[in-house]
């Protein structure tokens, strides 16, 4: 059955929803300082959502990992400091 558009936003459902306590208070005080309902703001995040479509994956580092020996031994046991005294070595400053 095909309902007109003008009789489908009064159709509802009812439904339950588990949203932390300080999530929902900060819901309430966020809707109550723009005179709305809690109702209409959680009808408005969940139109958002839909309309922003589908994100695409999640993004994941590749594994750049590679087989050595670690750190050259002249570096082992100096810290970053003398890493990075060594990297800008020569390049003045």
């Amino acid at each position: 059955m095909t309902w007109a558009p003008a009789v489908q936003q009064y159709l509802c459902m009812k439904t339950t929803v588990d949203i932390p306590d300080s999530l929902l208070a900060a819901a309430k005080e966020f809707a109550a300082q723009r005179r709305t309902t809690l109702r209409a703001l959680v009808e408005q995040g969940l139109r958002q959502v839909l309309h922003r479509g589908p994100r695409p994956g999640e993004f994941q580092l590749r594994d750049a990992r590679f087989q050595g020996q670690g750190l050259q031994a002249e570096f082992r046991d100096g810290g970053w400091d003398r890493i990075r005294d060594a990297a800008y070595s020569g390049r003045g400053g």
